[in-house]
């Protein structure tokens, strides 16, 4: 079961806020396991076709 707090967080951010959590996230970080997991990246995936997210990946850029 996910976290309400924690579902309504994901909700509510954009998607470059998603995207920089993804891409800077140590390995294993429970917020992208098992159905939490996958609830992210619904969502993420889904504002992602919302948005410019070309632009959402140059304003995050790669370095942490």
């Amino acid at each position: 079961m996910i976290d309400p707090r924690i579902k309504k967080w994901i909700d509510e951010a954009s998607y470059e806020t998603l995207l920089r959590k993804w891409r800077f996230a140590p390995i294993g970080d429970p917020m992208f396991q098992g159905e939490m997991g996958k609830y992210y990246a619904d969502v993420m995936f889904r504002k992602r076709d919302e948005c410019d997210h070309v632009q959402a990946s140059k304003n995050v850029g790669w370095e942490g």
